[in-house]
């Protein structure tokens, strides 16, 4: 079962572990499990996707329970008035905070974007950051002597394919475990030394405008367990550095 974070008699939010598909996908056709068939089985009802994360990307996951409350947030999302947060551990010594303004070209999918356009240009987009803790770790990563990273706060004002994963490797601070568009020396030491797997990206709260009573809402997700576990051990080894100002 999925942790439910909030419910209601129009919505439901759950947290989605990292590895596990928001529906039935064209991309994983042998994957048998989704969070839209647990949430409508753990609810005994239907539900209906208003966004999406990323198969690898954990965190607040929020559907409709109706056809008539989803037509009013979808396009909440799609104008940008739901407001999302995102925690991830990045490479480098990232700056104190940040604007990203970087044009992406849409990336298309061989399978499920077949019929898409391929001629359109780079679409805007905008992503924030700021950074609340930098650890320097003894392990030598080429051509280093020491594996520097940082915990970051992501705010995408723009929802492009793979946003923050681009806007990150883009200031030359790749998110751990990405392995389109990461570090691979790095993410092979987190691998052997810590047996960290995966991507250390995590929805941890969306904020918007309920769509039925217009009451502010914000649901935040539970810490991620594998994110948690890395961070805790840095510390306890003493390997965090002074938080920047």
């Amino acid at each position: 079962m999925l942790p439910v974070l909030y419910q209601d008699e129009h919505i439901v939010a759950v947290h989605k572990p990292a590895g596990l598909l928001v529906h039935r996908s064209l991309i994983d056709k042998y994957e048998t499990r989704f969070a839209m068939q647990m949430v409508r089985d753990q609810l005994d009802q239907h539900v209906f996707t208003v966004h999406r994360l990323d198969k690898p990307t954990s965190g607040v996951l929020l559907f409709a329970l109706s056809r008539d409350v989803a037509r009013r947030l979808n396009p909440m999302f799609a104008e940008g008035q739901v407001a999302k947060t995102y925690r991830a551990i990045v490479r480098g010594f990232s700056p104190v905070s940040g604007r990203i303004e970087h044009a992406l070209k849409e990336k298309l999918d061989a399978i499920v974007d077949k019929k898409a356009r391929t001629d359109k240009g780079p679409q805007p987009a905008t992503s924030e950051y700021n950074t609340l803790a930098r650890f320097e770790l003894p392990f030598a990563v080429r051509p280093y002597k020491s594996a520097r990273y940082s915990l970051v706060e992501l705010y995408p004002h723009t929802g492009r394919k793979h946003q923050l994963r681009r806007h990150m490797a883009h200031i030359n601070h790749p998110i751990v475990g990405d392995a389109n568009h990461g570090d691979g020396k790095h993410n092979a030491m987190l691998r052997n030394q810590f047996d960290f797997q995966g991507l250390a990206l995590t929805a941890c709260q969306i904020a918007f405008n309920h769509p039925v009573s217009g009451q502010k809402l914000v649901i935040k997700s539970e810490s991620e367990p594998r994110m948690q576990r890395l961070l805790t051990f840095w510390r306890e080894n003493n390997w965090e550095c002074k938080c920047p100002e």
